[in-house]
């Protein structure tokens, strides 16, 4: 399942009423530690496709969530299980840690 694009409509929909836990990527168009993690996360959501859902924001076209949840720089990543933040990371990170990451906590 490639990564899903969430906007600051469908965030709850999408990552607050999932039935699995959901990795969150705040990232934009213009920042280049978020475009180095881009093709890893697209890959770990084939390797998780139904246990875990990877999300998308970008922070330019939905300042709402954004600021909603605190983003301060980005990447940051949060991971969301049963509509609740349980674990964060800020910046980018090799595919290995990210997958790491995920694993250690679902």
């Amino acid at each position: 399942m490639p990564t899903v694009a969430v906007t600051d409509a469908t965030f709850d929909a999408e990552v607050r009423q999932s039935d699995i836990p959901v990795v969150v990527d705040f990232w934009a168009e213009w920042c280049g530690p978020c475009k180095q993690i881009g093709p890893a996360l697209e890959e770990l959501s084939v390797a998780y496709a139904g246990r875990v859902k990877i999300a998308k924001v970008n922070v330019d076209e939905n300042p709402g969530t954004a600021a909603q949840m605190g983003i301060r720089g980005i990447p940051a990543l949060f991971l969301f299980k049963d509509g609740q933040v349980v674990s964060n990371k800020v910046g980018a990170a090799p595919k290995s840690a990210l997958e790491s990451w995920i694993s250690g906590e679902v």
